[in-house]
């Protein structure tokens, strides 16, 4: 499964948005079932980030959200994100020809 949150930072708060988030994905790296993250920020609006991670399945995911250690850094960064679902099953996928 791969979480998408998106993020409307004000260009002045860029910088803490960056620490924020690196220290995010960090803690919830750390936690079982996680595969990878991207950050990421729109080319053609530099105020809108993402953070995507992604998961062996959606129980790894919630009991990640569950950890201490991801309550105190993590969530207070995932409760900014714009509200709309963020969670989605992956079906189908593949990587670039060689």
């Amino acid at each position: 499964m791969i979480v998408i949150t998106r993020y409307s930072v004000p260009e002045a708060e860029t910088e803490a948005f960056r620490t924020d988030a690196d220290a995010a994905v960090d803690v919830l790296s750390r936690r079982p079932g996680f595969r990878g993250h991207r950050i990421g920020r729109a080319a053609d609006e530099p105020t809108l980030w993402t953070v995507v991670t992604e998961w062996e399945g959606a129980g790894f995911y919630r009991r990640a959200l569950s950890d201490y250690e991801v309550k105190v850094t993590a969530v207070p960064l995932l409760s900014r994100a714009i509200d709309e679902p963020s969670a989605f099953e992956i079906l189908a996928g593949g990587d670039a020809p060689s």
